[in-house]
C-alpha cells in the first residue's frame, strides 16, 4: 500500500474546505439525490460525496455505506485531490500497488472498483470527491463519466450557495447586533438629550409668567423662540427614535390583517371627532399578510400628514384600495396645498422637508414619509406620490400580499 502524498498548499485547502462550514453537518436531501444518482448512473452499489481535511475523509453523502469517515491515509479520495484535473479510475484494487493491501480492500467495504472525481472550488482547491465505488472489477462508458463530472459541478455549486447562505446569515446577525446597539445608543441618546430639553422648556415657562413684567417684547419674543425650538427639537428625536426602530418593527412576525378594520381604526385614532370627510374605496374589506404594527405606522404618518398640512376649510381624504396579482395597491388622495415640483424628488429623504407649514405654522421633521418609505419598501413594496401644487396629493404606494 503507498499512502497518499499531501497536497501542495495543504493548509490553504484545508481552510477553504472549512469555509463552507459542511463538515459533520448533518444529511441533506439535495445530497443524498446527488449520490443516489451517481450509483444508478454508474450501476454501482456504493456513491460517496467525500471532503477530506488534515487527518481524515468524512462523508458528507454516503449510498449504499453506512460508515461516515475513515482515516485519511486509507482514503482513496486522498489520493485523486493530487490530481485535481483529472479523474482517478481504479478498475481492480486488488491488482494496483497502492491499494491491494489496503484494509478497505481486503475487508469491508471491499472496495475493489473505485472512480473518484476531484470537487475543485473556484479558488482551484480540491475539497474532496464525488466517488463511485463497486465490489468488483468494472468500468464506466463515456456518457457515464460526463454525467459524474456534470453532478459534481451541482455539488461544487451547492457549496458555493452553503458558502453564501453562512455569509448572509453572519452578516444579518452583525446588523441585528449592530442595531440592538443603535437602539439603545437612541433611547439613551434621546432620554438624556430631552431631559435638559423639558428644563429649557420649564425655564423659559417660568420666565413668561413670573418675569414678564421685568422683559419687554423684544425679550418676550426670544424666550417664545427658545420654547419653540425646544419643542422642536423634541419632535425630531421623537422622529428619530421612530425611524431608527424600523427595522425592529419588520422583523415581528406577519399575521393575516383586515385592512378596513386597521385604517377605520387609525381614523379613529387621529379623527376621533369626525372632522374629517374620509372616502374609502371600495367599502369590501380585504385581508393581506402583513406586518400589522408596520401597516398602522404606514397609514398613521400619512394621514397625519394629508390632515395637519390640509389648508382648506374642510379636509377630505379618499383612500382608495385595488387588488392586483400579488401586491395591495392604496392610493391616498387629499384636497390640501399640493407639493411642488422639485420637492416631489426628495421629499422620501431623511430630514428633507417641503416649503409647506401645518395648520399651527410649523415645518414637518422630514422624518415621517423617510419613515414611511423605509416600511414600504421593507414589506415588499413601492412608495410614490403624484401631485399639483394648489390641488391636492395622491401618494400611491403597493405592499405585498
Amino acid at each position: 500500500m503507498i499512502f497518499p502524498d499531501t497536497p501542495k498548499d495543504e493548509f490553504k485547502r484545508v481552510e477553504a474546505l472549512k469555509a463552507y462550514s459542511i463538515l459533520d453537518t448533518m444529511p441533506e436531501p439535495e445530497y443524498d439525490d446527488i449520490t443516489f444518482l451517481a450509483s444508478q448512473i454508474c450501476k454501482t452499489p456504493i456513491s460517496l460525496i467525500s471532503l477530506l481535511d488534515n487527518k481524515r475523509q468524512w462523508f458528507k453523502s454516503h449510498h449504499g455505506l453506512d460508515a461516515t469517515e475513515t482515516p485519511k491515509e486509507l482514503a482513496f479520495c486522498a489520493h485523486a485531490i493530487n490530481d485535481k484535473n483529472n479523474i482517478l479510475i481504479v478498475p481492480d484494487s486488488r491488482k494496483d500497488k497502492r491499494f491491494f493491501d489496503n484494509p478497505l480492500v481486503t475487508e469491508n467495504p471491499h472496495v475493489i472498483f473505485y472512480v473518484g472525481i476531484p470537487l475543485v472550488n473556484k479558488a482551484g482547491f480540491p475539497l474532496g470527491t464525488l466517488c463511485v465505488i463497486d465490489n468488483n472489477p468494472n468500468s464506466l462508458d463515456e456518457f457515464q463519466l460526463k454525467a459524474l463530472k456534470a453532478l459534481s459541478n451541482q455539488i461544487i455549486s451547492l457549496f458555493e450557495l452553503r458558502k453564501k447562505s453562512v455569509e448572509l446569515e453572519i452578516k444579518a446577525a452583525e446588523v441585528e447586533a449592530q442595531n440592538i446597539v443603535l437602539e439603545k445608543f437612541a433611547g439613551r441618546a434621546a432620554h438624556d438629550i430631552k431631559s435638559p430639553l423639558a428644563t429649557i422648556v420649564m425655564i423659559a415657562d417660568l420666565i413668561e409668567t413670573q418675569y414678564y413684567s421685568h422683559l419687554n417684547t423684544e425679550g418676550m419674543d426670544l424666550v417664545r423662540m427658545i420654547k419653540s425650538s425646544a419643542y422642536s427639537l423634541s419632535k425630531i428625536i421623537d422622529g428619530i427614535l421612530i425611524y431608527s426602530q424600523n427595522t425592529k418593527v419588520l422583523s415581528e412576525d406577519k399575521e393575516q390583517i383586515s385592512v378596513h378594520l386597521i385604517i377605520d381604526a387609525v381614523i379613529q385614532l387621529i379623527d376621533p371627532n369626525r372632522v374629517v370627510k374620509f372616502n374609502i374605496i371600495p367599502e369590501t374589506n380585504y385581508t393581506i399578510y402583513t406586518n400589522k404594527i408596520a401597516f398602522e405606522q404606514i397609514f398613521l404618518n400619512l394621514l397625519v400628514n394629508a390632515i395637519k398640512y390640509n389648508d382648506k376649510s374642510e379636509t377630505h381624504i379618499s383612500i382608495v384600495i385595488e387588488d392586483l396579482k400579488d401586491f395591495v395597491k392604496f392610493n391616498i388622495l387629499d384636497n390640501g396645498p399640493g407639493i411642488k415640483k422639485e420637492d416631489q424628488q426628495r421629499i422620501f429623504g431623511i430630514f428633507e422637508t417641503t416649503s409647506n407649514a401645518d395648520k399651527s405654522g410649523e415645518k414637518g421633521t422630514g422624518i415621517g414619509l423617510a419613515t414611511v418609505k423605509s416600511l414600504v419598501e421593507g414589506l415588499g413594496g413601492t412608495i410614490g406620490l403624484f401631485s399639483e401644487f394648489g390641488e391636492g396629493t395622491n401618494f400611491e404606494f403597493t405592499l405585498r400580499k
